[in-house]
């Protein structure tokens, strides 16, 4: 069963910088997160540089907001969170 994994096997997949994003994201503005998450699916899906073109903002930020969902997407698969 899940519940009865052991933390350690989960250590591996904590001890990234994705995960550590994830987590301080989660951290510092849980109420950002379902919009961070649904702002990067829209990077994704239409391509960043095309993104970013179509809502006038830096091609960076574009790039920074997806790595950020990214993140959190990452953060709550591992932790388990919502």
């Amino acid at each position: 069963m899940a519940d009865d994994r052991d933390d350690g096997e989960l250590e591996p997949f904590t001890d990234t910088a994705l995960y550590a994003l994830g987590a301080y994201f989660a951290d510092r503005h849980p109420e950002l997160m379902d919009d961070v998450v649904r702002q990067a699916q829209l990077i994704e899906d239409a391509g960043a540089e095309r993104y970013a073109h179509k809502e006038g903002v830096s091609l960076e930020n574009a790039l920074q907001t997806l790595i950020t969902g990214l993140a959190v997407r990452y953060y709550r698969a591992v932790a388990g969170s919502s």
